[in-house]
This record gives C-alpha cells, structure tokens and sequence, in this order.
C-alpha cells in the first residue's frame, strides 16, 4: 500500500452544502434561513454567550478577588540544608554552582537561600537574596553571604 492508494472510508466524507445557488439546488430562495427575522438577515446570529438580552451568566458571576502583580519577581527556594548536601566545603555558591548542581534550572534565575535545615561547611553565597535565619546559620559556620548591590 501507498500514500496514493489511501481515501477515506465509505460514508465518512460528505459534499459541501453549497446554499443560495438557484432552487433546482434544492437550497435557493432563503437559503436555508427561513422568511423573516433576525437569523435571515446578514450577520445576525449573536455571539457566543449572548441569552436573548437578559445579563450574560458571565457578567452575573463575581470577578476574582485580588490583584495579580504583572512584575512580581519569582525567586527559586532554596534551603540551606540543601546546599549542605550538594556543596563541599569553601565552595563559592552562586547561580552557575546551583545549575551545575541541578538545584536550580537556569542559573540567571533570582535565588534566596532559606533557613532550613542545618549546615555546618564554610560557604560563600552569592545569591540575589538571603533570609535573615538562612544568613544567621551561614555566617555562624564560618562561610560569608554577598549579596549584590
């Protein structure tokens, strides 16, 4: 068999109906839209949604609440009992080091360090932001957190 050889199965194709060509079509005078009335003029089916003039369910319903921030800046979490696992000791922790290490999955993404766990290796964090619990562990292990400008 090949591609010239394919056609569709018996019955499941059907010809266009081709509307307003003359009665012997079997489709002229009003062309399938009946005499009178909105739905036989041009354009005059409603859109989608529309309910004969009463208020649209759409409209009835409640917005959400709230307000959605289009510049809110997502930071990647990452606690510090992760980089105790990941990192050895004196490793300089910064967004290439989380990809390389598979924390992270683009190295130019904002980063903050959280508190979570314990540490006990001498890093160096340079990441966009760190939390107060995560810089107080760090720091009281030796390591150094640089913040950018």
């Amino acid at each position: 068999m090949q591609l010239h050889d394919l056609k569709p199965s018996e019955g499941s194709t059907h010809k266009r109906k081709r509307i307003g060509r003359g009665n012997s079509s079997g489709q002229g005078t009003y062309a399938g839209r009946g005499q009178n009335g909105q739905g036989s003029r041009s354009g005059g089916t409603k859109g989608a949604g529309f309910e004969g003039g009463q208020t649209p369910l759409a409209m009835r319903l409640p917005k959400l609440p709230g307000f959605k921030n289009p510049r809110r800046i997502e930071f990647a979490a990452v606690n510090v009992s992760r980089l105790e696992e990941k990192f050895e000791d004196g490793a300089v922790i910064d967004g290439a080091a989380l990809k390389a290490a598979r924390i992270i999955k683009n190295e130019f993404e904002p980063v903050k360090v959280l508190g979570n766990g314990d540490i006990t290796k001498k890093f160096t964090v340079k990441v966009d932001k760190v939390s107060a619990s995560a810089k107080a562990k760090i720091e009281a292990a030796g390591g150094k957190v640089e913040l950018p400008c």
